[in-house]
């Protein structure tokens, strides 16, 4: 069951922030694909990195000309999000919101016939943890948390998208928390900073895991992510999928991956030191992302599955023990989001201001 169209060559799919923890491999996964002919890679920054059947293209999705850069695709693939600066919200708000509508009206602009969006399962609203919710559970996030907030709202520019152009196939696809190696070092400075030491993370160092009120949240290995996005652009299908892996993280989990033992804490205090710690600018990650990560819902997956086709082949463990060996080795790849180590190191992350600066 393959997208009605394309050339005799094969797809041409654009992929959108293609240099990022999930763009890496997507374009990989694509690229293996005999399905697809051509993939154009969109990022702010070339990287060094090459791929077969790719060619990049330097852009800004809020100031390029995308339509030009999206004419004779077959599908866009958006992935492009800015997580930084946390206390910058209307910079990551002109870049994720207005910008994913100028990749969105690009798109119906262009003509391209497909367009795959990265939602996410912080773009629920707050719902169970002892029972997977639906597609249909509604998608109002966290209103305090920008992350949140932001993937909410364009599901809301997708409804009115979907009205206005039914002649676009669009999927959205909500993944849990996504990891691999080789994007721990970008996730560190992304969320905990420069601060953080790599050997706190081997087994047997870190003697307690807290474990608050609401710690349950899934995930899922990087390259199972890729490969539900390269379906959805294969296969015809429309509409959301929920992406996990079994089984869910919690505070046992993760005490069990780090030698440690989980300790049964109240939410207030933890998060009343994340928020000094985000205040003094010692940590990126705001404390309204843990008041959103500790209210998201469980999600049945079930529809990948049955519709997409799709199922991980890596379980949450093993993508969460594969991440925190990427953080003590460092690890890292040569696109600039994913360089294990920025030109001058810790000190230039201290320097440009944790949390104030993409």
């Amino acid at each position: 069951m393959t997208t009605p169209g394309g050339t005799g060559a094969g797809l041409r799919v654009v992929v959108v922030g293609a240099t990022g923890n999930v763009g890496t491999s997507v374009v990989e996964a694509l690229s293996r694909d005999p399905a697809i002919g051509a993939i154009v890679g969109i990022a702010r920054r070339r990287p060094r990195w090459q791929v077969p059947k790719t060619e990049w293209v330097e852009a800004d999705i809020v100031h390029s000309d995308l339509v030009e850069i999206f004419d004779g695709a077959d599908v866009v693939v958006h992935l492009a999000w800015l997580f930084q600066p946390t206390h910058r919200p209307l910079t990551t708000w002109r870049v994720n919101v207005v910008g994913g509508r100028r990749v969105f009206a690009a798109t119906a602009r262009a003509g391209v016939r497909a367009l795959v969006h990265a939602s996410s399962v912080g773009a629920y609203s707050p719902g169970p943890k002892d029972r997977p919710v639906d597609e249909s559970w509604p998608t109002d996030g966290w209103p305090t948390a920008g992350y949140t907030r932001e993937k909410a709202y364009l599901e809301r520019v997708l409804d009115a998208f979907e009205r206005e152009h039914p002649r676009v196939r669009v999927v959205r696809l909500r993944p849990g928390f996504i990891f691999k190696r080789e994007s721990a070092s970008q996730q560190r400075r992304l969320f905990t900073g420069p601060l953080l030491p790599g050997r706190l993370v081997r087994p047997g160092i870190v003697p307690v895991v807290p474990d608050l009120p609401g710690l349950r949240f899934q995930a899922l290995h990087t390259a199972d992510a890729a490969e539900a996005y390269r379906l959805a652009v294969v296969r015809d299908v429309r509409g959301a999928f929920n992406l996990a892996a079994e089984p869910a993280v919690d505070a046992q989990l993760l005490a069990d991956c780090l030698g440690a033992r989980p300790v049964r804490l109240p939410a207030g205090p933890v998060r009343a030191v994340l928020a000094a710690a985000w205040h003094l600018h010692l940590v990126p990650a705001a404390p309204h992302l843990l008041d959103a990560v500790l209210r998201i819902p469980l999600m049945d997956t079930s529809r990948a599955a049955r519709e997409l086709g799709w199922s991980p082949r890596r379980s949450a463990r093993e993508a969460i023990e594969e991440f925190l060996h990427g953080l003590r080795t460092s690890g890292g790849m040569s696109t600039p989001p994913l360089a294990p180590r920025l030109v001058g190191g810790r000190l230039a992350e201290v320097g440009t201001g944790v949390g104030q600066r993409p």
